[in-house]
């Protein structure tokens, strides 16, 4: 399943989380790394992971608020693009 990068945060541990969302916003998947890692292996636009793989938003504002940004991202990038 096709997911779009609708979050990134940064914490003080020098980790970045990055949320992957559907288009409907009502799925994620979220990953950490660390900077130097992504500076090696930057975030794309997409990721591709099974459905086993992701979680369920259950606030209805964060699914909107998700399927916006993957709507904004979709229109906007191809999913391999660097970001």
């Amino acid at each position: 399943m096709q997911l779009w990068l609708v979050e990134r945060e940064y914490d003080t541990r020098q980790t970045v989380s990055l949320t992957y969302a559907t288009e409907d916003g009502e799925r994620y998947y979220r990953r950490q790394a660390s900077v130097e890692l992504l500076g090696r292996n930057p975030a794309t636009a997409a990721v591709d992971r099974p459905e086993s793989e992701l979680e369920g938003v259950e606030d209805d504002g964060t699914a909107d608020r998700y399927a916006a940004e993957a709507r904004r991202m979709a229109d906007r990038h191809d999913p391999d693009d660097e970001v």
